[in-house]
């Protein structure tokens, strides 16, 4: 291989490096979004409801109330790997409400880090400012 062929395929990987970290750049978790929104429409409304608010048509039975995770200002202090483990193994994992249900059964990791995924960039739209 000749040092031109070398250089012109070195130019190309990273003008393809540079554009995939621009495209990402918006993507607040290592989920798809749009994946998210499914699993979070059938499994997480129901308590937190369509719009994130906390005000599904379960959440009237609840004590305590589902989180606003609409809620930037809150969600945004809440690290993705703590919000993981809220999903998969439930609130009384991380010494929070009982009534927020281990998920991690139902869900697997790549369906949850969806609903992460949409937790921030739809309902939320807000980054982790807690790593």
């Amino acid at each position: 291989m000749n040092i031109f062929k070398l250089s012109r395929i070195l130019k190309v990987s990273a003008i393809f490096v540079f554009m995939t970290l621009v495209l990402n750049a918006n993507s607040y978790a290592e989920g798809d979004a749009v994946k998210g929104k499914e699993s979070y429409d059938q499994i997480c409304a129901s308590c937190h409801g369509m719009s994130g608010k906390g005000d599904g048509v379960a959440a009237a039975a609840l004590n305590p109330k589902p989180r606003d995770l609409s809620s930037a200002e809150y969600v945004s202090t809440l690290a993705d790997d703590y919000i993981f483990k809220v999903i998969k193994e439930g609130g009384a994992s991380v010494d929070k409400s009982p009534l927020m249900p281990a998920w991690g059964g139902v869900l697997s990791d790549d369906k949850i880090w969806n609903v992460i995924a949409y937790i921030r960039n739809d309902l939320c739209k807000c980054e982790a400012k807690a790593k």
